[in-house]
């Protein structure tokens, strides 16, 4: 299975990260972007970088700063003296994969221009509308504990990521183990692409016909419905992230190699999926976090067990 070797060949430059690389599969299955959201030094843009060396396919890197432009990310239109006509240039977003680093650190403005990109996968330039190549994947990285400099994502926005992942530090054993590999050189270097565009397609394809009992189709709800009835939350998913929620959930079953979803699969994806789409109240965000709430609604919705 080729989805394999893309996780073996991410597991060959990151130690201990299996989690995460099962999310960042998911997501790739799913057709939907990730965010990864963690502290600086982590590996967030090594795993991105990983995951794109894997992939016979275009790669983009955008490194979003307060003075990055809408036209940097999506193109422009200017006159061509010589030709004496206006052109189009493409932007970099114009590729398979592009990593957006460190999105919180651009304007508003500049944000708002992955929007359309994110969701409906073209671009408007000088009002024409030109598709991205497909597949396409926005893989952005931010540092939720820094706020100088930084403008948050708006909930529009938030709710275009497929899923949040957040790798967390590694043990000690783990970390010793990083060193040694990568004492001598980068492992990243030596990565071969193991995947085509057209095999990743096909696997997407695969993952809408995984079927869903009625019985996790109903568990997937009341957890849903849930974020929408919450004391301590003010906005819960959106119909958007219900759809994003069975997706992923549908991608996992495949990735397990399997042609339907278990209520495990929702337990694993609800709290990566479904946290970031919340706004809480202000006691809310005085008293917990979107992770912990998530847990609880976890905790006190029953399970199907029966075998599906």
């Amino acid at each position: 299975m080729s989805l394999d070797k893309i996780k073996q060949n991410i597991s060959n430059v990151l130690i201990g990260q299996e989690h995460a690389i099962d999310l960042l599969m998911v997501g790739l299955i799913a057709n939907g972007h990730i965010l990864l959201e963690d502290v600086p030094g982590t590996g967030k843009t090594t795993l991105a970088k990983t995951l794109a060396k894997s992939i016979h396919a275009d790669f983009k890197r955008l490194q979003f700063t307060a003075d990055t432009l809408p036209g940097d990310v999506t193109g422009l239109e200017y006159f061509d003296l010589k030709a004496a006509d206006f052109k189009t240039r493409k932007g970099p977003i114009f590729s398979n994969i592009v990593l957006v680093d460190e999105i919180n650190r651009a304007v508003p403005r500049t944000q708002s221009a992955l929007l359309e990109v994110m969701e409906e996968r073209t671009v408007t330039i000088a009002g024409e509308t030109h598709k991205l190549p497909v597949p396409f994947l926005v893989l952005a990285t931010q540092n939720p504990l820094e706020s100088a400099g930084t403008f948050p994502l708006p909930d529009a926005q938030l709710d275009r990521f497929l899923l949040t992942i957040r790798q967390g530090y590694p043990s000690l054993q783990q970390e010793k183990d990083m060193i040694f590999r990568f004492k001598e050189n980068n492992p990243i270097q030596d990565l071969q692409s193991v995947i085509s565009c057209e095999e990743i397609l096909l696997y997407q394809e695969n993952a809408k016909k995984v079927s869903i009992h009625e019985d996790v189709l109903n568990y997937i709800l009341q957890i849903i419905h849930l974020t929408r009835n919450h004391e301590q939350i003010e906005i819960g998913v959106s119909p958007r992230g219900t759809l994003a929620f069975t997706r992923a959930i549908q991608a996992r079953a495949l990735l397990n190699e399997r042609d339907y979803c278990t209520p495990e699969d929702v337990r694993i994806l609800a709290i990566p999926v479904c946290s970031h789409r919340l706004s809480l109240t202000i006691e809310g965000e005085m008293k917990t976090t979107k992770r912990l709430i998530m847990k609880e609604i976890l905790e006190s919705v029953f399970a199907p067990v029966e075998q599906i």
